[in-house]
Formats: C-alpha cells, structure tokens, sequence
C-alpha cells in the first residue's frame, strides 16, 4: 500500500532525527534540521522516467534557491525502484542528469533505500543501516555547504568508520528498535 505524502515526510522525517541526528550518522545534518534547511519532497513518480524529470526540476529548484531557505533536499520516491539494483543502478543516470544540467561541482546525489548494501556486505549486515531510510530518496547536496562542514570537521573520513561503530554497537535488534520508534514518532499529530 502507498504511504501518503504526509505518512512518508513524517517518516523520513523521524529518520533524520533518530538515526541520521540521534545516532550521529552525519554530524552535519543537526545544523541543517535545526534552522529549517531540509526540504522534503515526496514524488507521486511511478516510472524512472518521471523520477528523473522530477529529480532535475529539484535540482534546478535547489541551486536557485537562498542557501540559507533550502540547503539540502529529500526526494523521497516510494513508488519507484523500491528495488535496490534498480534503484543503484539509476544513479548513473541522475549523475548524468546533474552534469547535464550544468550543476556538477554545485550539487552532488547522495542515496538512501531501505534495503541499502554496501558492496562486499551481506544484506543483513547492520552497518548497511548508515545508508538506509524508510523510503528509496535522493539526497540534493550543496558541495558549497559539504566543503563548510568538512573544513569544520577535518577528518570527515574518520565518519564513515564512527558509524560502523555505532551500528555494531546498536546491534539488528536496536536497529529494528530504531526504525520501530521513527514509525510511532510519525503517527504523533504535529
């Protein structure tokens, strides 16, 4: 069943917060949350063809937008490549599509889909969750703002290998815990 728009920004939402801010995941994205930066975009596309549309009309939208109004995007899509090879495999043509467009070295796609795996993992390794939100989703960066955090945070590398730390520690059970508390902080009225 499709989650509503509201269902699936709720979520996504409640993601960012409990694991992408609570557990540390990215020590960048508290500053964003916190002043309202983050626009969350829930796509209606069912076909890869009608996500890539939307995927450069939000890109065009992000790098004309006031960095200080909308500094990042969520195109989350749960209609569309909820297969994560499909969903890999279509990120060539949003490079593609970036590059096109004549946003690269402006903006940059991060991935996140529910069934993320990272490359020599086995699909229930917990440290995939790093990369793993409640509905496939498009992460529109700034490389503007990524250069600033990174000139904050010098050793950025060292987040990556914080994180599977992080993830061992909490364990598949607290994992499934996690996703189990964004899930009721979703249903909670604003």
């Amino acid at each position: 069943m499709k989650p509503s728009a509201h269902q699936a920004t709720a979520e996504t939402r409640a993601w960012v917060e409990r694991a992408v801010i609570g557990l540390n995941l990215c020590p960048f994205a508290k500053a964003v949350h916190s002043k309202n930066q983050i626009r969350y975009v829930v796509s209606e596309a069912d076909r890869p063809e009608a996500l890539l549309a939307e995927l450069g009309n939000e890109m065009n939208r992000l790098a004309a937008a006031d960095p200080a109004e909308i500094d990042t995007t969520l195109l989350i899509h749960p209609q569309v490549l909820n297969d994560f090879l499909d969903f890999n495999d279509f990120l060539g043509a949003a490079d593609d599509l970036l590059e096109q467009l004549g946003h690269e070295g402006v903006l940059q796609v991060a991935s996140f889909h529910p069934r993320f795996q990272f490359a020599g993992t086995d699909a229930d390794d917990v440290t995939n969750a790093t990369n793993q939100s409640p509905y496939p989703t498009l992460h529109l960066l700034r490389e503007a703002s990524i250069d600033r955090a990174v000139a904050a945070f010098p050793e950025a590398e060292a987040i990556y290998e914080a994180n599977m730390v992080t993830l061992e520690a909490l364990g598949a059970e607290g994992w499934a815990a996690l996703q189990a508390q964004c899930k009721v902080d979703a249903s909670k009225p604003v």
